[in-house]
């Protein structure tokens, strides 16, 4: 059972949503198309990141807890992982909008964007020889920028709010791939190529490279639904209604 580990990862992480999405009042199953065109676009920058990262031996597998089944230098289960976990993710993001529709991290979310994008870009400047801090750093800084001066939605207060509830499945998941509960970790990282610093086991970068991950599959996901509607200057805008 040992090599099936990352797979029941994979499963337990999409289990409970993928029930759920039949659920009346959210009705994640009617957002589906948006979802995977979300997911289809993270692909094409994810996807190519990861092979080359294996490659180079910034990050690589455990084949203890792999079925051995490749592809492109991925094991299957990291294949199913760029699935699950959005898949999971915007479940939660989707509840946090029905739950929580006043959007109270909304203010904020302007200037959090510029001084996190701003602070992100330095820093991984300034750890340009470190490839997985670098890349992921600039990438989600530039990222956080072109949306607050170009795409300037107003769903990223709920966005930020679900990130703080993201962190909690990402700290058990992410946890138990790192090595947390473990002998030895499931995905290995070179502390050559990241700050060295660890949130539990779990590298710092990982969480920024999560922010990244689910802002683009949110920036395509809310412009196909077209819920929030464009700010006129800097006002705010008011969510149209399912």
């Amino acid at each position: 059972m040992v090599k099936y580990l990352y797979l029941l990862l994979d499963a337990f992480t999409l289990i409970y949503p993928l029930l759920s999405s039949f659920e009346p009042r959210m009705h994640f199953v009617s957002k589906w198309s948006a979802l995977f065109l979300g997911i289809g676009w993270m692909a094409l920058l994810f996807i190519p990141w990861d092979v080359l990262f294996t490659m180079s031996g910034v990050w690589g597998f455990n084949s203890t807890f792999l079925t051995g089944i490749q592809f492109l230098h991925l094991p299957l289960e990291e294949w199913l992982f760029f699935i699950v976990v959005p898949y999971a993710c915007m479940f939660i993001y989707e509840a946090v909008i029905y739950f929580i529709p006043s959007q109270p991290l909304l203010k904020i979310s302007k200037p959090l964007s510029i001084l996190l994008g701003i602070g992100l870009c330095v820093l991984g400047c300034l750890f340009y020889d470190r490839w997985y801090t670098s890349l992921t750093f600039v990438a989600a800084g530039i990222g956080l920028l072109l949306h607050t001066l170009w795409i300037r939605q107003t769903y990223m207060g709920h966005f930020y709010l679900a990130f703080l509830f993201w962190l909690i499945p990402f700290f058990l998941v992410n946890g138990i791939l790192t090595g947390s509960y473990l002998p030895q970790p499931i995905v290995w990282y070179n502390d050559a190529e990241n700050l060295g610093i660890r949130l539990t086991t779990i590298p710092v970068e990982d969480s920024i490279y999560l922010l990244l991950m689910m802002l683009i599959i949110t920036t395509v996901y809310e412009n196909k639904l077209n819920r929030f509607l464009k700010p006129k200057e800097d006002s705010p805008a008011i969510p149209v209604a399912d």
